[in-house]
Formats: structure tokens, sequence, C-alpha cells
């Protein structure tokens, strides 16, 4: 019940700051992560406001290099705990909620991670095989995933 209260809340609130984009278009830079375990599998994110699994990320300042805020998300969202290679894969420019965005997309390999108890944003964490990914996976990952071809 409080799940669902939580969720409901979160989807609300975020409506209200796209009503607000609508009228601003403001632009805005984002960095997400391709974060791979050590044995290949992709960990993706559920959050409490947006339906589908995700890639871990989200907004970083126009000075910040993508890599940081790919790293930062990491450990904001995921409880990242250590990685290995770092690498920028490609940048998209894309139209998401009324937003001009810059998005980056990162691959980060060899991700440990150990998963907060509670979060106000990422309601489940989970990792799965490249060739089996979940069925629910939002469009918006999937097309990422198919932009930056073979991960393997």
């Amino acid at each position: 019940m409080l799940n669902r209260l939580l969720r409901a809340g979160a989807r609300a609130f975020h409506k209200m700051l796209t009503v607000g984009w609508f009228f601003r278009r403001p632009r805005t830079f984002g960095a997400h992560a391709i974060a791979l375990t050590p044995n290949g599998r992709l960990i993706l994110v559920k959050l409490w406001y947006a339906p589908g699994w995700r890639l871990p990320g989200g907004g970083r300042d126009a000075a910040e290099p993508a890599a940081d805020a790919a790293l930062r998300e990491l450990r904001e969202e995921i409880g990242m705990t250590s990685h290995g290679e770092v690498k920028l894969s490609c940048e998209l420019e894309e139209s998401v909620d009324f937003k001009r965005d810059n998005c980056s997309l990162v691959v980060v390999r060899d991700v440990e991670y150990r998963p907060r108890r509670w979060s106000w944003e990422v309601e489940k964490v989970c990792d799965a095989p490249l060739n089996d990914l979940p069925v629910n996976l939002s469009p918006q990952t999937r097309r990422w995933l198919n932009s930056v071809g073979p991960l393997v």
C-alpha cells in the first residue's frame, strides 16, 4: 500500500515538473551509465516516478564531465562500491518531456554494487544478461542500447 502511494506521489510530482518544462523548454545535460557487472550483466533501475527498467543516471551541470556524472549517479542510485574501465560511448541530442537534452552514454565495466535498502528515487535495482533483458525495459533505454551497439 505504501509503495503504491509513494509511486503515485512521485509520478504526480514528475507530471508537475513536466508542465513547467512545457513552457520553459529548458536545455539540460544528462549522463547515463551502461553499467556492466564483472560477469557482463547490465545493471538497471526501476524509478518510483517512471515506468519500466532504465539505465542508472541523471542530470549534470554542463561543465561536469559525463564520466564523472555517470559515476556519481551509480554511487547514488545503485550503491556502486567499485568499478573498472570508464568510457564515453556517445552523446545524443534528444527532446524528452519538453526538454532539449544532451544525453551522454558512458560504459562502465566491472561494476560492483550494494543497493541501498530504500531510496526516494529508485524503487528497485537488478542486473540482467545482455541477451535476456527484462520485457518491460523503457523505450528510451532500449533506444539508447541500440545506439551504442554490441557491448561484449
